[in-house]
């Protein structure tokens, strides 16, 4: 990877994560734990790897992104304002009555929501049709599905799986955000779902472990899935995280799963990120 692309990078994913804290902040509820976790993996996608046009969100030709683990909104509307799809302001509207902004993504509100999700398990259901709907009309459009690890409970995650595998969807790439904790505490002592690659292989995937919070091993993972075109089997990348990454007072913290910080624990947390930035700006 090249020096100033991952620079830029690294710059995009702290600017998620200050997104992640102003807009939870603002709104006093919210899930910033398992936001940070994904925040490197977001900012990959929306500022490297899917074809989108921020000016014109519409765009049929466009990838489709879904995130399956809706709760995780705040790191794709942060992504999505700093793109330019809406003015970084409305962050701060977050969950607000008339917001476009809601908890979970709403497609008929958002410029830049490809689906509304929310109910765990369904988000990649969705994105599986989007990937059949694209192969039927023979387009070269790729889908990307965000999914928890905790999220994985769900058996409809697994039909999911069975009918992307069955209908040969390699243009399908299904991320895994493996913290390890879910609201209830760590995933393995709630049910446990390991070993996962080993059950995604059995349901026809290609299957890759990745640093989650390194570009260059996102990098590696996304190329293998642009490898993987034309093999007739989906991809799935595990990506291997921290839950509220860049805060250290949210970090392994299962408690900050839907906790939002007060006004003490912002200036913290944005002091801490905002020193991270100016530590990249003078590499």
């Amino acid at each position: 990877m090249k020096p100033e692309l991952k620079k830029q990078l690294k710059l995009a994913a702290v600017d998620i994560r200050k997104g992640i804290m102003t807009s939870t902040h603002a709104a006093k509820s919210g899930h910033p734990g398992g936001s940070l976790s994904c925040a490197d993996a977001v900012a990959y996608l929306y500022f490297n790897e899917m074809r989108i046009r921020p000016e014109d969100p519409e765009w049929p030709e466009r990838d489709r992104f879904v995130l399956s683990k809706g709760h995780a909104a705040p790191a794709v509307y942060s992504a999505l304002a700093l793109r330019g799809y809406f003015p970084e302001e409305e962050l701060l509207t977050l969950r607000k009555v008339g917001s476009s902004l809601q908890g979970h993504p709403n497609m008929n509100l958002t410029k830049g929501i490809d689906m509304s999700t929310g109910s765990l398990g369904q988000g990649l259901s969705t994105a599986a049709g989007m990937a059949k709907g694209a192969k039927y009309l023979n387009k070269d459009i790729n889908v990307y599905a965000l999914c928890g690890d905790g999220e994985m409970n769900e058996g409809i995650i697994w039909e999911a799986l069975a009918f992307s595998s069955h209908y040969q969807l390699d243009n399908l790439c299904i991320l895994v955000d493996m913290n390890g904790l879910q609201i209830d505490g760590k995933t393995a002592d709630v049910l446990n779902m390991q070993p996962m690659d080993e059950k995604l292989k059995a349901f026809g995937c290609h299957v890759h472990h990745i640093e989650g919070h390194d570009f260059e091993s996102l990098e590696t993972g996304f190329n293998l899935f642009h490898e993987h075109h034309g093999t007739g089997k989906p991809t799935a990348l595990l990506l291997s995280t921290e839950k509220g990454k860049g805060v250290a007072y949210m970090e392994s913290e299962a408690g900050w799963h839907g906790k939002a910080p007060n006004d003490m624990q912002y200036k913290i947390a944005m002091a801490e990120l905002d020193a991270h930035r100016m530590a990249l700006e003078v590499l």
